[in-house]
């Protein structure tokens, strides 16, 4: 049975981003059906982190110990790159107050599974990415909030403590839950492993079509600034993640987890607290960059494993001539 469900699931997930598109188009044009929706992201999104709980462990944070060189530079060129791309792209670009207020929350939530994923197809540090972006999930709640309102408390009115309550309820614990019962029904766990990642797309699913309704009126005036926000956004900052890691001394292998740790997102983290705690609007940041984020990712992992594969090849046969 569970067997079965997997091969539903994977067909689910392998067009993920035909599911969200086609939810967005819905809810862009017929509104009214999806905005009943949006009192349900919140929970969609604790159970994505509790999803997201199950698979740590102990082992996850070994490298603190082993490489904390490595583990230190993933956090705090997570938490210094990406949220001050977006405050600059809001200057340069002169985006609206509440656009600017959304594209800086994505900045400072933290990355998701997918930098895990991309990092193990793009052939790169998989336990560093892991490490990483487990702890930058655990110490968010300590830092996005406080992070969003040094940059964004001067353009709209926002509240720290009400973000960070909101961030403890939505990720904290259910990312400690799940470990929770990873540590004492592993055997369960590793049963219901395989359909897990459709707990991710209905998530998003929902998130992203309540949050679209809810801003269909005003969507058409700003999405073609907003969309060139958001890619500029992710592409500097799988860019500057790259290159940054480079630049404090890890090679190519290691550089390209801290790529994707810093230039991917948790988006539906930072959807969920807009639709909270900001306008509608501010909405639309997060919503495209989890689709651009989707696209990117991949297309960039893809890259590199088909070029080192290519090398490999080459290598090998140079070796046997």
């Amino acid at each position: 049975m569970l067997e079965k469900l997997g091969e539903i699931v994977k067909f689910i997930t392998k067009y993920f981003s035909l599911w969200i598109i086609l939810g967005v188009v819905a809810a862009y044009f017929n509104p009214d059906p999806f905005k009943p929706l949006s009192k349900y992201v919140p929970y969609c999104i604790m159970a994505v982190m509790l999803s997201m709980g199950l698979t740590v462990s102990a082992g996850d944070f070994k490298l603190v110990l082993s490489r904390p060189k490595d583990v230190f530079w993933g956090i705090v060129l997570r938490y210094m790159i990406m949220p001050f791309i977006a405050l600059a792209l809001t200057k340069v670009l002169d985006l609206p107050p509440v656009l600017a207020a959304g594209l800086i929350l994505v900045g400072c939530c933290p990355s998701g599974v997918a930098s895990n994923v991309m990092t193990f197809l793009a052939k790169g540090d998989t336990a560093l990415s892991i490490t990483v972006s487990s702890i930058n999930t655990i110490i968010a709640p300590f830092i996005t909030p406080f992070m969003f309102v040094f940059l964004v408390g001067t353009i709209v009115p926002v509240d720290a403590q009400a973000i960070l309550m909101d961030i403890l309820k939505i990720v904290l614990i259910p990312v400690f839950l799940g470990a929770v019962i990873r540590a004492f029904a592993s055997d369960f766990v590793d049963k219901i492993m395989p359909i897990i990642p459709i707990v991710s797309v209905i998530a998003i699913f929902v998130t992203t079509s309540s949050g679209f309704a809810l801003s269909a009126g005003s969507l058409a005036n700003v999405a073609l600034i907003a969309f060139v926000a958001v890619a500029l956004h992710n592409i500097l900052g799988l860019t500057t993640g790259y290159w940054a890691a480079r630049g404090v001394g890890m090679p190519h292998f290691k550089a390209k987890a801290l790529c994707f740790e810093i230039g991917m997102e948790n988006g539906g983290l930072a959807m969920a607290l807009a639709l909270a705690h900001l306008a509608p609007l501010a909405f639309i940041p997060a919503a495209i960059f989890n689709l651009i984020h989707n696209l990117t990712g991949p297309t960039l992992a893809n890259y590199w494993r088909e070029k080192e594969e290519k090398e490999a090849a080459d290598a090998e046969n140079l070796f046997k001539a």
